[in-house]
């Protein structure tokens, strides 16, 4: 018990303390773990920890991490990815593993062992890919969507690829392969072949069997799976919550998704992807959100540890052994992999910065890599030596993956803002227009109808093409240009404009615009998006005054159907809604000179002492005036209303 403890304390503590100052420097967590793992690696080691197996067991949290994904797809979304599934990631894996093995036929290795290192190599992380999406909020991009069809294929693809590497086993060529590299090595991965022998036998349902009779099994493994989700979750969930202990269907819960994962072992096929199938039949449950809340904690607490193994298990003496060929390869590697992608993106048309993150965020190896090498060790079909080597590149691949991605957060995304910028020419621009919006998004786009059904022919400008080609099949016409260009503001009439409406989702330009057009044309009335509080503060501070908060007035609305459901009727409601609504623009506006550009709100000084100060006053009143408010209207309506 000791050492249990012992083990899972110095997996929290490196993990508490790395990840937030990796997140604060700007690493992410996903390096933030990965570092965690290498500085406590050598204590591992002097307690003769297996970080192998460790490391099988933290895999299920891409296990969870997948059958969370497949809640956010309903099948029909998963109906519409299909070309993408079948063209961006067969693509992928076809033309990777053909020009990994060529590469090794090149190094003159056996075109079988070149052929199953290229299956091994072709595989990405989808861990660290999908975790590190879901934190920079690109999940939704179209550069996410496409790593992610990508990822999911490449989880498909394990079975037939575990179907097919006993096809290619020599075990004659293994022994005199194995010399050869015997000579070379100096330190070996420890237990590499040993995890594989456990991590890969145990009870199956499929052992014995032929293909036919396989293949029928693993399809009514899947078929219980969707027929489970469809019908038996729902009478399962509600004779769990009838007991009302939350603890109980957390319990449920896991035991839900461990029973897929282990039905899908049994049958040779990835957990993970019968979990995402799983997810995705149950993503019009009922029960969807109260499973996501529920199994995500053990999600990130399990790919913590998982990204904290990898690092762990770096053989740093191999590594120092064997530096440049090892980091050479790895760069190779991803070099490769990224050039097979941007390929990709080009024959399928994903544009601008989404094409750079496609190439860049799947241009590592995989977990799954540490899976099929072990399995090839076992199986005699990759030299035991020459796993380690590709052992050691798939973990360096890993690690450097979230530096690819700061090379595109800081370096390519600055220069790719809104897809399609080099694809598509400047719009012209009408001439009779006196209302500029800019920006045809969620916001601008309504803003424009607005004004359009009233007969003022605003003229919208959006820098995303693709947009505006999607708008333009449904009969709106919108205009395609950059409206943070003063050329172009020019070109649509700026200088008789009497309005600019900056709708834009970028939090900078919003602001940059905004202080131009006060500074260059004050005489342009100018209604300005602002993203949060600070934000408007910011805006202020640069000379504008008419400024919307993106979410306040629909958040007033909830407070305002809020009210209504307790029972207050509309009008009442709806003035305190705006008495609370008046007391707080005048609230920004007293404390506004305090505001201080670069300091956030909490850490400036004298915003927060004002704040202190003057909010509980006016809260005060305003409680008072509310309840002066409420027992006029009871004398008036004869001590009736709402109570």
């Amino acid at each position: 018990m000791t050492d249990v403890l012992l083990l899972a304390f110095i997996f929290l503590v490196a993990g508490v303390l790395a990840v937030p100052v990796a997140s604060r420097l700007g690493l992410g967590s996903v390096l933030g773990y990965l570092i965690a793992g290498i500085v406590i690696g050598p204590i591992l080691s002097l307690l003769h920890v297996d970080v192998v197996a460790i490391q099988h067991f933290a895999e299920f949290g891409v296990v969870m991490m997948l059958f969370l994904v497949g809640l956010e797809l309903e099948p029909r979304a998963l109906w519409q990815m299909k070309a993408r599934l079948l063209g961006l990631g067969g693509g992928q894996i076809l033309l990777t593993t053909a020009a990994v093995a060529g590469a090794a036929m090149l190094l003159g290795l056996p075109w079988s062992v070149a052929l199953a290192i290229g299956l091994v190599l072709a595989l990405s992380s989808t861990a660290i890919v999908l975790q590190t999406l879901n934190e920079k909020g690109l999940m939704r991009s179209d550069g996410g969507q496409a790593s992610f069809s990508v990822l999911l294929t490449q989880d498909i693809a394990v079975i037939p690829m575990l179907a097919l590497m006993p096809l290619l086993a020599a075990p004659g060529l293994m022994e005199s392969l194995n010399a050869e590299f015997a000579t070379q090595v100096v330190a070996h991965v420890e237990g590499a072949a040993q995890g594989g022998e456990g991590h890969g036998s145990g009870l199956s349902l499929v052992d014995g069997l032929n293909g036919w009779q396989t293949a029928l099994v693993t399809l009514g493994a899947v078929a219980l799976v969707v027929a489970g989700g469809s019908f038996l979750t729902g009478p399962l969930f509600r004779f769990i919550s009838a007991a009302h202990l939350r603890e109980l269907f957390v319990a449920g819960a896991l035991m839900l998704v461990i029973g897929i994962a282990l039905l899908m072992s049994l049958v040779g096929v990835s957990p993970a992807l019968g979990t995402f199938i799983a997810g995705v039949v149950l993503a019009n449950s009922p029960y969807r959100h109260e499973l996501e809340s529920d199994i995500d904690p053990f999600r990130g607490l399990l790919l913590g540890l998982f990204f904290m193994t990898v690092g762990a298990g770096i053989n740093f003496v191999l590594l120092w052994d064997t530096l440049f060929s090892i980091v050479g390869l790895t760069l190779g590697l991803i070099l490769l992999k990224a050039l097979v992608l941007l390929l990709l993106a080009v024959v399928f048309r994903i544009r601008g910065g989404n094409r750079w993150l496609f190439g860049l965020g799947l241009a590592q190896a995989g977990e799954f890599g540490f899976v099929l090498l072990t399995f090839t060790v076992g199986g005699q079909i990759i030299p035991e030596a020459l796993a380690e080597r590709l052992l050691l590149v798939v973990a360096l691949s890993m690690l450097l993956t979230p530096g690819l991605f700061i090379l595109y957060d800081r370096v390519i995304a600055p220069r790719f803002d809104r897809e399609g910028e080099e694809d598509r020419e400047t719009d012209a621009m009408p001439e009779d227009s006196t209302i500029i919006v800019a920006g045809a998004g969620r916001v601008g786009g309504i803003i424009g109808r607005i004004l359009s059904v009233a007969g003022l022919n605003p003229t919208v400008i959006d820098f995303d093409s693709r947009r505006i080609e999607i708008l333009e099949r449904f009969g709106t016409r919108h205009h395609y240009g950059d409206a943070t260009r003063p050329d172009l503001l020019y070109a649509a009439g700026l200088e008789r404009a009497k309005m600019l409406v900056i709708a834009i989702d970028n939090r900078e330009q919003i602001t940059t615009l905004a202080a131009w057009m006060h500074k260059e044309h004050p005489g342009v009335h100018v209604i300005a998006r602002a993203l949060d509080r600070d934000h408007v503060y910011e805006l202020w501070a640069v000379g504008c005054r008419d400024i919307i908060r993106e979410t306040y007035d629909s958040t007033l609305r909830m407070g305002r159907s809020a009210f209504e459901a307790l029972g207050l009727d509309t009008a009442e409601a709806q003035e305190i809604v705006e008495r609370f609504d008046a007391r707080d623009k005048a609230l920004m506006r007293r404390t506004a000179d305090a505001f201080r550009m670069g300091v956030p709100l909490h850490e400036n000084a004298e915003y927060v002492r004002l704040v202190r100060e003057t909010r509980p006053k006016w809260e005060a009143e305003l409680r008072a005036e509310i309840r002066q408010m409420r027992a006029a209207r009871l004398d008036r309506d004869g001590g009736g209303g709402a109570g």
